[in-house]
């Protein structure tokens, strides 16, 4: 009987190889894409992928992408990704660090010249919650700051260090000095809601009904810009021009981040965004904001020649602040992260 030699098995194909991250930092669930070679399925299996040897879940691969999802429990950032023909050279990931949860901001944090991080338990409109503001050391630890703000929004330091805080329930704003106690300061913004000073100290309110309110420093008021309503509300931050920049989050996919100059002048500084939210400004200028861009959601960064590019994935981010340390400090809808994404924040006093 003739003998019949085994065939060889089919060969498991090239290598898989890591090329790139995008974007190079995320916060857990967010969704990140690797482009690279043979990363896609072949005929005896899927890639897999692990984050911190936690398996993440893989929703789209091709031969020269891929895209998963941070798995929530990652605390590192090394990716591993495995095909039937073997492992990939090892990436890298910056993955955020969640320095406190059960908050409710619901617009960006605020940090001191000390590095500690102010986020707001803002609570549905109308109800009380049993604390207003959360003071958060650098190593996470919390505790109550404010109590007896009703659905305090939005925070901005002034030149003097008290922290300013509106509420949109009231249409107040309040100064709350180093131990927590708080004053009126300015009634009447409406929906009060973003909040940011100037270098000459003038307070820049966002009523999201369609105002923006500047109280100079003897606490006059006057309407700066009015702009179409929010249906959420209108985030603030001043550039080192005294620009202030707004957003104003509508049910569209293209909308713009809003310019008005010291005098009034309002124009579209950039379109192009879905529901952006917090924003804030880097010391070389570039505007960094919570936003979908292209169809994926986290932080934006927009340089002064209008080049946008997501620079972290992240889902339910709402708003972003920079420390005095070098950290950038994200707020999503229910905790504060902090990661370091290499860039200084614009120090305007």
């Amino acid at each position: 009987m003739a003998r019949i030699s085994p065939q060889p098995a089919p060969p498991l194909g090239h290598l898989p190889r890591v090329d790139d991250v995008l974007p190079s930092a995320a916060l857990p669930n967010g969704e990140v894409e690797l482009i690279g070679v043979s990363l896609g399925p072949n005929g005896f299996g899927l890639p897999s992928v692990a984050v911190d040897n936690q398996a993440a879940h893989v929703l789209m691969s091709r031969p020269t992408r891929l895209v998963f999802r941070v798995p929530a429990q990652a605390s590192a950032g090394l990716i591993e990704v495995r095909t039937p023909a073997g492992a990939a050279n090892p990436a890298a990931l910056r993955i955020a660090r969640q320095l406190n949860d059960g908050l409710h901001p619901v617009t960006s944090p605020a940090v001191s010249r000390s590095g500690m991080v102010y986020a707001t338990i803002s609570g549905p409109r109308g109800k009380q919650t049993p604390v207003s503001v959360v003071r958060i050391s650098p190593d996470g630890r919390a505790t109550p700051f404010v109590t007896g703000i009703l659905n305090a929004t939005g925070l901005a330091f002034n030149l003097d260090g008290d922290l300013l805080v509106t509420s949109r329930a009231e249409g107040n704003v309040y100064r709350v000095d180093a131990a927590g106690e708080f004053t009126q300061y300015v009634e009447g913004m409406g929906v009060a809601t973003g909040a940011a000073f100037d270098r000459e100290g003038n307070l820049f309110v966002g009523d999201r009904s369609g105002t923006i309110f500047k109280i100079n420093p003897q606490r006059q008021i006057f309407v700066h810009a009015t702009l179409e309503p929010s249906v959420a509300a209108y985030h603030l931050a001043v550039n080192s021009a005294g620009t202030l920049l707004v957003t104003a989050p509508s049910l569209s996919s293209n909308e713009a981040i809003w310019a008005i100059e010291p005098n009034g002048d309002t124009r579209v500084w950039y379109r192009g965004l879905g529901r952006p939210q917090g924003l804030a400004v880097s010391g070389e200028g570039d505007v960094y904001v919570a936003a979908c861009l292209h169809g994926r959601h986290g932080l934006v960064r927009i340089t002064p020649a209008q080049d946008a590019s997501l620079v972290l994935s992240a889902p339910n981010l709402v708003g972003v602040a920079f420390s005095p340390l070098g950290t950038t400090i994200l707020a999503t809808n229910e905790a504060v992260y902090d990661v370091d994404l290499g860039v200084e924040g614009l120090n305007l006093f």
